[in-house]
């Protein structure tokens, strides 16, 4: 059986100024990996409203596999409103189809044959979804990449939460912004960005840990000391909603697809820069960015 590429976790519509727009941490990451020919899926659970429906017409358009199914509650909204140099400010609802993800027997056999699973600390707010995500990432095999990509926001996290996340992954993402929050959560007062990135790979045993600081470019620390580091190229912003995963997505299809880290730091980087440039999160990437 040919061997997937997950998204897992929440499932949702960002509400933006032009409109609306299919997003979500999870088909964001499958949606860019899958433009380097792999075989991805995004995993989450829909309302049974009509929202549901736009969803699986939009997952369709984007030719993106999925596994959502219908549960008793709405399915998610986002109310962004960006700032006059477009960074995104988020307004997510509760009490939504996202938080009350089932462990079908379908996700069981994907677990089972999953190559590498993103998921992150929001879709876990929820006893629900939080123990049915563990579920499934205690099915992978043994070598399945599992990515953290943890997205702070609003009040949707604990430390707790975030300590059981660095545990189960292998490859931690985390912006600047983060970074500082996990330092102060974490007790890691005393030690500066590198030296707290170098304290998170050994304390939890990762095999990397990337590191992005928007405008002032992005870093990939590994098990072994190598640092990559990475310029932010400048670009003019439309807005830069689903850039993150973009570059996670592209980071890991370019190591599964054999590429060093640094060269899959690169086509992280310019991915995600070219998704800047882009209304929404999941526009097509050009064939000469895939190289």
């Amino acid at each position: 059986m040919k061997r997937y590429i997950v998204g897992l976790g929440e499932a949702l519509w960002d509400v933006l100024p032009e409109g609306k727009k299919l997003g979500g941490a999870p088909a964001n990451f499958a949606y860019h990996a899958g433009q380097f020919g792999l075989n991805t899926i995004a995993i989450s659970a829909l309302g049974d409203d009509a929202l549901a429906e736009e969803t699986i017409e939009a997952l369709k358009e984007h030719n993106l596999n999925y596994l959502m199914p219908q549960v008793p509650y709405p399915t998610g909204t986002v109310q962004v409103t960006l700032t006059g140099d477009g960074i995104p400010t988020y307004d997510i609802k509760e009490n939504v189809a996202w938080d009350n993800i089932p462990f079908t027997d379908e996700m069981e056999e994907i677990a089972k044959n999953a190559r590498a699973v993103c998921f992150g600390s929001l879709a876990q707010r929820n006893v629900v979804s939080r123990e049915n995500i563990r579920k499934f990432l205690d099915a992978t095999p043994e070598d399945c990449i599992k990515i953290c990509d943890i997205n702070l926001r609003q009040q949707f996290y604990t430390k707790e939460i975030l300590e059981d996340s660095f545990c189960i992954c292998n490859i931690l993402k985390i912006n600047d912004e983060e970074l500082v929050v996990v330092n102060r959560m974490f007790g890691y007062d005393g030690l500066d960005m590198r030296g707290t990135c170098e304290k998170i790979v050994q304390d939890y045993q990762l095999k990397m840990l990337v590191l992005t600081c928007g405008t002032n470019g992005s870093y990939v620390f590994t098990d072994d000391g190598l640092t990559s580091f990475q310029d932010t190229p400048k670009v003019e912003v439309a807005d830069t909603v689903g850039a993150g995963d973009s570059f996670t997505g592209s980071f890991c299809a370019s190591i599964i697809n054999g590429k060093p880290v640094q060269e899959a730091h690169k086509t992280a980087v310019q991915v995600s820069a070219y998704v800047c440039t882009q209304n929404g999160a999941m526009p097509v990437i050009p064939e000469e960015l895939k190289k």
